[in-house]
């Protein structure tokens, strides 16, 4: 989006419409802004400037109030060219730590108990609804697999994959094995693949086995299966979901309509996640998505901030929707050092 360089004064004014429109859901006129603001210019002066934002798309009026709410437009320029970084207060960063570091501490958690803890906290202190993403395993180091045989014809597989990250899948089987059998195909796979990357042992699973000394018929369905056991879950499985008592308790989301249709949005994992994933307007790594550029239709009243957090090699996401009346620098805040220490978290756990 393409902006004119605004003014100092109009840069102030809009800052503080939308500073306080963030509190109040009211919107803001010059008299409320002259009176709780020492500017040092007159209730006109303000008057004026309002209306230069408003004629540039910066700011409406609703309805017949006589004060001004900011748009999209004024968002995404207060986003990009007015807001400051700043950090978490003390108060803050402790309950983050205490609340997903207490589960590597006892080392009892997979890396699903960490991602679940960090997103109810993420919740918790935003007071938004809240996503986190795990991340995609393509690149991970495979560790380790076993095999459970479930009857005779059901076996589940376990992976484990670098950190915390285990993959379970249920198997059918149309051939019956021993323990005995099974444990030797473990003994080969854990030897010829661990260390590799998921979409390494993908592409050559074939090879890496074809002169292996175990029971043929099972390393044969193994081979055949490497495409869905070595592959990625499914975007809605590596979904992570909270804080939505906090989203519908907010001012833009009392008409009944509006409540339906975020729940029915939230009820949809496939797109909750490609929402979170989706890359839009970026500061570093922080991304946020105002309005009209998120991707689906009923999130066209939402801001969606997310950023990325790192384990080895592998990438997940963390995100906050809300309405567009949103405390960016606390969400951008909060989701900087939540990224920081769900990142050390998972990388240190072995």
């Amino acid at each position: 989006m393409d902006f004119r360089d605004l003014t100092l004064r109009e840069r102030q004014v809009l800052g503080i419409i939308i500073q306080a429109y963030v509190v109040t859901a009211a919107p803001v006129g010059s008299r409320y802004i002259a009176k709780n603001y020492n500017l040092g210019f007159s209730d006109a002066t303000i008057r004026n400037v309002m209306a230069e934002l408003e004629d540039e798309g910066y700011i409406s009026q609703p309805h017949t109030s006589a004060g001004r709410i900011p748009t999209d437009k004024g968002y995404r320029y207060y986003v990009d060219l007015i807001m400051t970084f700043q950090s978490l207060d003390e108060k803050e960063k402790k309950r983050i730590e205490e609340n997903i570091g207490q589960i590597s501490i006892d080392r009892k958690g997979t890396s699903s108990d960490v991602l679940l803890s960090a997103v109810k906290v993420l919740g918790t202190i935003s007071r938004q609804l809240s996503v986190v993403l795990s991340p995609t395993l393509s690149n991970a180091i495979f560790e380790k697999l076993d095999m459970v045989l479930l009857s005779s014809t059901r076996m589940m597989v376990i992976l484990s994959i670098q950190s915390l990250f285990v993959k379970t899948i249920v198997m059918e089987l149309d051939l019956e094995v021993s323990r005995q059998t099974v444990d030797g195909v473990v003994d080969i796979l854990n030897q010829r693949l661990s260390g590799l990357t998921l979409a390494e042992i993908r592409r050559s699973i074939t090879r890496r086995l074809s002169d292996c000394n175990c029971d043929h018929a099972l390393k044969n369905l193994i081979v055949r299966s490497a495409g869905t056991l070595f592959d990625e879950s499914p975007i809605f499985e590596r979904l992570y979901i909270s804080g939505t008592e906090y989203i519908v308790d907010q001012p833009e989301f009392k008409h009944p309509e509006k409540v339906r249709e975020l729940i029915t949005m939230i009820e949809d994992k496939f797109s909750m996640a490609k929402l979170v994933e989706n890359r839009g307007t970026s500061r570093m790594d922080i991304t946020i998505n105002i309005g009209k550029e998120n991707c689906e239709r009923q999130a066209e009243d939402l801001t969606i901030v997310s950023t990325p957090y790192y384990v080895g090699n592998m990438v997940g996401k963390l995100g906050i929707l809300g309405p567009k009346r949103m405390d960016y620098e606390h969400a951008v805040r909060v989701l900087n050092y939540m990224a920081d220490s769900l990142s050390a978290t998972l990388s240190g756990v072995n």
